[in-house]
């Protein structure tokens, strides 16, 4: 964490310790005494770079700095083991339909809204194959937020390659609207300027509205690689023209780049998890596409395969 200014006195009513206790207790580094303003107007120069600290008892070599730079690249980096669940996880009423969510870094909100449309939802690993999500015969799959670049997620790019193959209804989130794109056939690129804020204008293709959405991203889609793919533009941003959203021209599969479930809002978007309730019942008719005899065999195989 940097900082311009480190406060050693915390006088809120409530407050039980400093931000350097509480920094300490979690095991993060921070930094004080910089100048953020000057450091913002590089970023909002330069665009988003990596950066390094260092923390030691001595001295420290600073020419060392630039080597531990060039070291690491967040392009290279999988988040993904360290904010997912390891185990699958229920929530809500074992008797009710089954909503499959792929843990990509989801937050506790998605859940909350997937209950609120009245289905039940299993939580798996974002590695989880697609034998392993089809094992519990979900009327449906959402495929969450998350860190990192989508490019990455090798495993759920492939999971998402069969849900698409498979015309399962599918809702991508943040990352999630990515992984979708990529599965598809589209490109990813890594914007300059990440969209981070709860007050992003976002323009619907299908009714020519403009929605408040929150965002927190650093990845966005390539429109002309998108021309090349079955999917189509749902939703652009209204500042600077990027993708944020996609539907499928002919399955029951959507995404968005925003966050329709934000907490403490914008709630302008909360009709996204209608619609996949919607896809859900329109897919009621539809065959499953595999037994569940084949599924557990499939399933099987993949377990044997990650090992």
């Amino acid at each position: 964490m940097l900082i311009y200014e480190l406060s050693s006195i915390a006088s809120h009513w409530n407050c039980i310790k400093t931000l350097d206790e509480w920094l300490n207790e979690e095991k993060i580094p921070g930094i004080y005494g910089i100048d953020t303003r000057e450091l913002t107007k590089k970023l909002r120069i330069s665009g988003v770079m990596m950066g390094a600290m260092s923390v030691s008892q001595s001295s420290i070599e600073e020419i060392n700095m630039p080597k531990l730079l060039k070291k690491e690249t967040y392009g290279s980096q999988n988040f993904l083991p360290a904010v997912s669940l390891t185990e699958p996880r229920e929530y809500g009423d074992k008797n009710k339909d089954c909503i499959v969510l792929l843990d990509t870094g989801t937050k506790y909100s998605i859940i909350r809204n997937i209950l609120k449309i009245g289905y039940r939802v299993v939580c798996v690993s974002w590695n989880a194959c697609y034998e392993t999500i089809m094992s519990y015969r979900p009327k449906g799959v959402v495929i969450s937020n998350g860190p990192g670049d989508p490019k990455i997620c090798n495993a759920a790019v492939e999971t998402a390659s069969e849900l698409i193959r498979t015309s399962i209804p599918t809702l991508g989130i943040c990352l999630g609207n990515q992984i979708l794109a990529l599965a598809g056939g589209a490109e990813t690129y890594k914007l300059k300027f990440g969209h981070r804020g709860q007050n992003k204008p976002c323009i619907n293709l299908q009714d020519n509205r403009a929605y408040i959405t929150s965002q927190n991203h650093g990845y966005g889609i390539d429109p002309r690689s998108l021309d090349k793919t079955d999917f189509k533009v749902w939703f652009s941003n209204a500042d600077d023209g990027t993708i944020e959203g996609i539907e499928h021209k002919s399955k029951p599969i959507i995404a968005v780049q925003f966050h329709p479930e934000a907490s403490p809002g914008p709630y302008d978007c909360m009709f996204v998890f209608d619609k996949l309730k919607e896809l859900v019942e329109d897919n009621r008719v539809l065959k499953p596409a595999v037994t569940i005899e084949q599924n557990k065999r499939k399933e099987e195989n993949c377990q044997s395969t990650k090992q």
